[in-house]
């Protein structure tokens, strides 16, 4: 067990953190999977601007590294303009 004040406040935020970080990460995931799933070009335009978003947040809280949002947007953006 943290011994110091300041250690039990950094257990404490961490904690807070982990959860929101796990939702977040969760909820890009739900929603890159509802793009995959997307048949009509005109919905998956406007998903992917919301996704996109979604991906670069969690890259930039370095939730997932900044390659794989790349990698990852490339690959949604591909996906969108296979659709008919």
């Amino acid at each position: 067990m943290a011994n110091h004040k300041s250690s039990i406040k950094r257990i404490r935020s961490n904690d807070a953190k982990r959860v929101k970080n796990k939702y977040r990460a969760k909820t890009t995931r739900n929603a890159v999977r509802n793009l995959r799933a997307t048949t009509v070009k005109k919905d998956a335009q406007e998903q992917l601007t919301a996704v996109s978003s979604m991906v670069d947040k969690l890259a930039k809280g370095n939730v997932i590294h900044k390659n794989k949002a790349a990698n990852l947007k490339s690959k949604l953006t591909k996906h969108v303009q296979g659709l008919k």
